[in-house]
């Protein structure tokens, strides 16, 4: 496994991979859609034909949870998710960047006794190959559509907990505790072993792991379009449970 590069700040530890990871992935999607809305028409051509589809794409995962109007709101929203979730997926399969280490970096808490189990320092993965990501996205949807819950109706909110039957409560909140645990878990290990066997191949000789590379490779695109696909539409299940008319 690589090393990876750490800094204190305020008494806390931060993984650079990580945020350089996020910061890119965030960047990439704000040129994306810079580049893709330049130029509206009424008659739209190719780039704003692109940004068009994806837009009724997430519009229609939105509309399959929530009432026309209520949809709208989320829009925005479900489509930063999709979107980031997919470029930050993909990032690891096109791009990862490793480096060796020819001597102890205090600074980036890579010490002596590190280096003598590997010298390759990982400077570049997808984001949410690790598990604190997920969690935080997954953490911080739970939390919101709880408030966003409690601020629609808080009576309607603390009823669903006991309905159909009182003695039903236990498992409401066994239910909702679940939600994000299953939520992040399911986007980071499908990711994060993606990845894992990526870099096992690419170690191996190219004549035995080639192809198998490639194919792998390919793979994952789909993989990772799929899960960015899964998590916007469970992050919009969870919403629509609370805000939801029904």
């Amino acid at each position: 496994m690589d090393l990876t590069p750490k800094v204190k700040f305020l008494g806390m530890t931060f993984d650079v991979t990580l945020m350089i990871g996020s910061v890119v992935s965030a960047l990439i999607v704000l040129l994306l859609v810079f580049l893709l809305t330049r130029k509206l028409s009424v008659r739209p051509g190719g780039r704003q034909n692109v940004m068009e589809y994806v837009i009724d794409f997430v519009s229609g995962i939105t509309g399959m949870m929530l009432e026309k109007k209520e949809s709208a709101r989320y829009l925005s929203f479900a489509l930063t998710t999709f979107l980031f979730i997919l470029v930050a997926n993909l990032l690891g399969v096109v791009v990862m960047v490793t480096a060796t280490a020819h001597g102890p970096i205090p600074s980036l808490g890579i010490t002596a006794a590190d280096l003598k189990l590997t010298d390759s320092v990982s400077w570049f993965k997808s984001p949410t190959s690790d598990i604190n990501v997920t969690v935080a996205m997954a953490g911080a949807i739970f939390l919101y559509s709880h408030f966003a819950g409690i601020a629609k109706s808080p009576l309607g909110y603390l009823q669903h907990y006991v309905k159909p039957f009182w003695w039903m409560l236990p498992i409401h909140i066994i239910d909702e505790v679940s939600k994000p645990a299953t939520h992040a878990l399911r986007l980071w290990a499908n990711i994060f072993a993606g990845e894992v066997l990526i870099l096992i191949l690419r170690e191996g000789t190219f004549y035995f792991t080639g192809i198998p590379l490639f194919a792998w490779m390919g793979f994952s695109v789909f993989v990772g379009c799929i899960q960015a696909y899964i998590f916007t539409v469970l992050a919009m299940v969870y919403i629509a449970q609370k805000v939801g008319e029904e």
